[in-house]
């Protein structure tokens, strides 16, 4: 029946559900020397984890020394800088040539209007002449 229930509790603790007190009875089981042929493979696990239980770090630690802000510091805020002006400053020349082509196309559109008013113009006068002629055909047409 001890069999049994180890092994029950070695595959609960083999997929992490065991209790701690379960995990004890586990420990405890593979500490001793009469274990059964399948489950010896599992004694040495039990085995290390005791052994490292035990060891303790006995070296001093020193702390780490503080880094200092030195040249790599001041680069990145320079940087941070020159992208900051250069987003600015890109964006307002940026504004500029908008403003110029727009003023260069109000310009064309302007003459390209003042062509088409003189040309209109000419086109009213030749339609005046036409309506003379159309009477003058009328007078002679209305004789017969």
């Amino acid at each position: 029946m001890e069999l049994d229930r180890i092994e029950k509790l070695l595959e609960k603790y083999l997929e992490a559900t065991t209790t701690v007190a379960e995990e004890e009875i586990v420990r405890d089981y593979f500490a001793n020397e009469d274990i059964p042929g399948h489950l010896k493979s599992y004694a040495p696990m039990f085995h290390y984890f005791s052994a490292a239980k035990e060891e303790r770090f006995t070296k001093q630690m020193l702390p780490k020394p503080k880094r200092q802000r030195g040249y790599l510091a001041w680069a990145s805020i320079a940087a941070a800088a020159v992208l900051v002006f250069g987003i600015y400053f890109g964006t307002v020349y940026y504004n500029q040539q908008e403003q110029k082509k727009a003023e260069f196309a109000y310009q064309e559109t302007k003459k390209a209007l003042s062509l088409l008013a003189a040309n209109f113009e000419r086109g009213t006068e030749k339609v005046a002449y036409l309506k003379e002629f159309e009477a003058t055909k009328e007078k002679i047409y209305n004789k017969n």
